[in-house]
């Protein structure tokens, strides 16, 4: 008796079609970059520019991610770009030595304790609920938008793109210890900012 053998489904080709690319990932793309780099027009251009840089290496896309994935990856490595390019030069250095002269006014200087009106105080909602409020995530993007780029850029690879320490100070060129202080810098600036305009 003679049995047949199945032979392998052949692997279906991906077919990408750029042309649908603004109807169908556009939206998702821009909230994306908007929740990133808290300004309209930067966030449109890095949009276009991951679309024509997908255009460009259209030929080097095999198909081992959905179309999105691979869009998202163009895009975050464009957002990096934006971040070492704003936190650079005289107006990254001028917007952190704003922050960090306000933070002084957070403690008392003789015992290093907080001042009352910036002593922490408890979030009404848990994070989990949060993070899907869109009015908490609007006063989010504002408080960020007033750090520094840098301190902005480190918290968010961080805390929303949820990447690795290691790359995060590889890819803005700053040290362990640097990234730490700025994380801790950080918290104390949002947590302010966030209780002036939430709590």
């Amino acid at each position: 008796m003679q049995i047949d053998r199945k032979t392998a489904p052949s692997k279906k080709k991906i077919v990408i079609d750029p042309h649908l690319w603004v109807d169908h990932y556009s939206d998702f793309l821009y909230r994306y970059t908007l929740s990133r780099i808290s300004d309209d027009e930067t966030a449109r251009d890095l949009v276009q520019e991951t679309f024509l840089a997908a255009l460009e290496s259209l030929h080097k896309f095999e198909g081992r991610s959905k179309e999105i994935t691979w869009l998202t990856a163009i895009l975050k490595n464009k957002i990096i770009d934006t971040y070492r390019k704003n936190s650079s030069g005289l107006n990254g250095k001028m917007r952190m030595d704003e922050a960090e002269k306000q933070q002084e006014n957070f403690f008392e200087k003789e015992s290093g304790q907080w001042k009352e009106e910036h002593v922490p105080q408890s979030f009404s909602a848990d994070i989990e609920e949060l993070l899907i409020n869109e009015e908490f995530n609007e006063i989010l993007r504002g408080c960020l938008s007033k750090l520094p780029p840098l301190w902005s850029a480190v918290f968010t690879m961080k805390y929303l793109d949820e990447e690795d320490t290691y790359a995060i100070c590889e890819n803005l060129c700053i040290t362990h210890a640097n990234f730490w202080v700025i994380i801790h810098r950080t918290k104390l600036n949002l947590r302010d900012c966030l209780q002036t305009n939430w709590i």
